[in-house]
C-alpha cells in the first residue's frame, strides 16, 4: 500500500498519513506501533508528554525496518522551554527512541503565558543545523504565535499540528499556516469519533462501502493534511490506512466542511499554560 507523500518547506518527505500514539499505553505502545508498521505505517508520530517514547523505539528495533524508511516525530514537553531545557529534553527524547537523528521535532505547545516558545525555537533551529533533526515544526501554534516566529527567529515551521475533525475544523489556524508555506497536520482527526455518527459521513460511508472513520480520514487526505489517527484495535489500524482505493467527491467533501461547528475537544493554545 502507498501512501502519498507531503514535501515539506524544507524539502524533507513526510508521509501523508501517520500513526499517532497519544493515550497509547506505555504496555501497549510497542506492540500498537508494531502493528502499526506491519500494517504499513511509515510514520510514527509522538511526544516526551506521552511518555510512550521507549515503546516506540523499541517496536522500530523490533519490526527491523530500514531506518530510512520510517518517519519519526516527537514534540518537546511543556516545561523544556528554554535554551538548555530544550537540549536536554531533545537528548532524553533521542535516547528514548534510540534514534541519532529524528526526523521531525516540534514544540508541542506555544504557552503564552510563559513567553519562552521562541526562546526553545531558537534551539530547534540549531538542532536542524546540526543535523540532529531533519525538520522542524510547532504544534497547536495560533497565527499570532507563527507571526511572531516569522518576525524574531530564521527559520519557518516545516509543519503545524493542530486539532482538526468535522467539529472543528480549524479553519484560521489552517489557512494562516498554509499561507505561511507550513504543512497542517491534523490530530484528533476523527474528533474522538463524534463525527462518525453524522449522517453526512455514515451515508458517503454506505454508498462508497467503507467506514464512517475511512470517510472522515479520506477527507482530510484530499483536502492536503496530513493526519495521524491512533488506535490501539488492529483492525482499525489496518482500517484507518486503507484509504487510497476510494476518492470522495465534491459533494461529499463540501457535506463534510459543512460540519464544521467549532467545537474544540483539547485545550486552547491561547490559554494552555
Amino acid at each position: 500500500m502507498t501512501v502519498p507523500v507531503v514535501t515539506l518547506n524544507s524539502g524533507v518527505r513526510i508521509p501523508q498519513l501517520g500513526f499517532g500514539v497519544f493515550q497509547v499505553p506505555v504496555e501497549e505502545t510497542q506492540r500498537a506501533v508494531e502493528t502499526a508498521l506491519e500494517a504499513g505505517y511509515r510514520h510514527i508520530d509522538t511526544a516526551a508528554a506521552y511518555r510512550n517514547e521507549e515503546g516506540v523505539g523499541a517496536a522500530l528495533r523490533a519490526v527491523g525496518l530500514p531506518r530510512e524508511e520510517v518517519f519519526v516525530t516527537t514534540k518537546l514537553s511543556n516545561d523544556d522551554h528554554g535554551r538548555g531545557e530544550t537540549l536536554a529534553a531533545f537528548a532524553a527524547s533521542s535516547r528514548a527512541l534510540r534514534l541519532d537523528v529524528v526526523d521531525l521535532y516540534l514544540v508541542h505547545w506555544p504557552l503564552p503565558s510563559r513567553d519562552r516558545y521562541v526562546e526553545a525555537w531558537k534551539v530547534l533551529e540549531k538542532l536542524q543545523a546540526d543535523g540532529a533533526v531533519r525538520a522542524i515544526g510547532v504544534s497547536n501554534f495560533l497565527p499570532e504565535h507563527l507571526d511572531r516566529l516569522r518576525a524574531e527567529a530564521d527559520v519557518v515551521p516545516a509543519v503545524n499540528q493542530v486539532e482538526v475533525h468535522p467539529g472543528f475544523q480549524n479553519r484560521a489556524v489552517s489557512e494562516a499556516s498554509e499561507r505561511a508555506g507550513i504543512a497542517v497536520e491534523a490530530y484528533s482527526p476523527l474528533g474522538q469519533g463524534a463525527a462518525l455518527d453524522k449522517a453526512e459521513v455514515t451515508r458517503t460511508a454506505a454508498a462508497l462501502g467503507v467506514t464512517p472513520a475511512q470517510v472522515v480520514l479520506r477527507w482530510h487526505v484530499q483536502r492536503g493534511r496530513i493526519v495521524i489517527p491512533k488506535s490501539v484495535t488492529p483492525e482499525r489500524v489496518r482500517e484507518n490506512i486503507d484509504l487510497f482505493g476510494f476518492e470522495l467527491d465534491e459533494d461529499q467533501l463540501a457535506a463534510i466542511d459543512a460540519l464544521d461547528a467549532g467545537e474544540r475537544i483539547g485545550g486552547d493554545p491561547a490559554t494552555v499554560s
